[in-house]
């Protein structure tokens, strides 16, 4: 076998160099291809939990359950410090139907409803994809209220049909946690499926809500009210607080129906249904219990709240003439009658107790009636 024959003694140097450089080159490619594997198990790991979290989105029931995913859901699956959404809510639509959706009668926690998104912040006007860097108190304190302390955030917009409907922030207390060299693509694909998921909840809403509306005022109607008043006696009986119920007739209502028409009356109780509506909380419900009748149910109120706001509708309605056509215009009054409910701690059958508490509101209204009309009867009685 042929050997090679030793060169010079100095010449080892540059093959044991050589050896070294690559031995050097070897370790920092199996780092990087750690690296890769590490980030590639992460990337996985995330796709996983983005999956996840959009199927649990797409799953919510109600408008109340989607939020709460939105924000308890996302800020558990991605360990995040906090969670917030800001909605364009312009015509209080939504926070309407979220006090009919699963009967939410509070603002769910960390969702703002805004009129305008460019009143918290002016970059949000040209938010077209996810936003990521450090918080600057200047420009993104109106888009975390009541966060204690951020460093690094993240915008999502959530977009539909090439209109901005709102934005999710994430915000982390990491300043490295979102950075402008991150990728981004996952982030504006959830924002992508969250904007339909808040979509499709709102048209579930609208659609529940017209089987509970009177189609010619925009109120509840009498199946919705007997629904609500339950809901509020169950709630009631936990908060140990009572509820109040307010029936209202239209006085003389069949003359205006015989000297004008059906289709005046039908104005008349539309604008008489907006009045009553402008003196109303957003978590008191209104309902038209047939007729020329409505009635009202206030939550965590008491026969003199009642009273109160009998007051105001009344005085809302009389204290200016309706009009009837472009010439004429009739002055409505109303009569009122107030109950008041506070159910016991062994209640069970909030069925009977709200039929208790609309008889004994009835009775009151017609007291108010025989007394003469234009006025307010209230219930000596507390229904429990």
């Amino acid at each position: 076998m042929l050997r090679s024959h030793p060169g010079p003694r100095g010449g080892d140097a540059p093959a044991a160099t050589d050896r070294s450089e690559l031995v050097g080159e070897i370790r920092a490619l199996q780092a990087r291809l750690a690296a890769l594997t590490e980030q590639v198990g992460r990337n996985d790991s995330l796709l996983r939990k983005t999956q996840e979290r959009e199927l649990e989105l797409l799953r919510a029931g109600s408008l109340s359950q989607l939020f709460e995913r939105l924000i308890a859901g996302l800020r558990s699956s991605y360990q995040l410090d906090d969670v917030g959404l800001i909605l364009h809510d312009p015509q209080h639509e939504i926070r309407h139907l979220l006090s009919g959706d699963g009967l939410a009668l509070e603002q769910p926690p960390r969702v703002c409803f805004v009129d305008a998104l460019t009143t918290v912040a002016p970059q949000l006007a040209n938010l077209e994809r996810p936003w990521l860097g450090p918080f600057h108190k200047a420009d993104h304190e109106l888009l975390l209220p009541g966060v204690a302390r951020a460093e690094s955030l993240a915008l999502i917009p959530l977009r539909r049909h090439e209109q901005l409907d709102g934005v999710l922030v994430f915000s982390s207390v990491d300043p490295l946690r979102f950075t402008q060299e991150l990728a981004s693509d996952f982030l504006a694909h959830l924002g992508l499926v969250a904007a339909i998921c808040i979509e499709n909840a709102v048209n579930r809403a609208r659609l529940l809500r017209s089987g509970f509306t009177d189609f010619l005022t925009g109120f509840h109607n009498r199946r919705y009210l007997h629904a609500r008043l339950r809901e509020e006696l169950a709630r009631a009986q936990r908060a140990r607080h009572s509820i109040v119920c307010l029936m209202i007739d239209l006085d003389h209502f069949k003359r205006i129906n015989d000297q004008y028409g059906h289709l005046a009356g039908d104005a008349v109780l539309r604008e008489v249904a907006s009045r009553i509506d402008a003196e109303m909380r957003i978590s008191d419900t209104g309902a038209r219990f047939g007729g020329d009748e409505f009635a009202l149910v206030l939550s965590e109120a008491t026969i003199t709240d009642g009273e109160r706001v009998a007051a105001r509708v009344l005085h809302a309605v009389r204290h200016q003439p309706v009009a009837i056509g472009s010439t004429v215009a009739e002055t409505v009054t109303l009569s009122i009658g107030v109950a008041a409910a506070t159910p016991g701690p062994g209640m069970r059958d909030y069925k009977a107790l709200a039929e208790r508490l609309m008889a004994e509101a009835d009775a009151a209204l017609y007291r108010a009636k025989s007394a003469g009309r234009n006025r307010i009867a209230a219930s000596p009685n507390l229904v429990s």
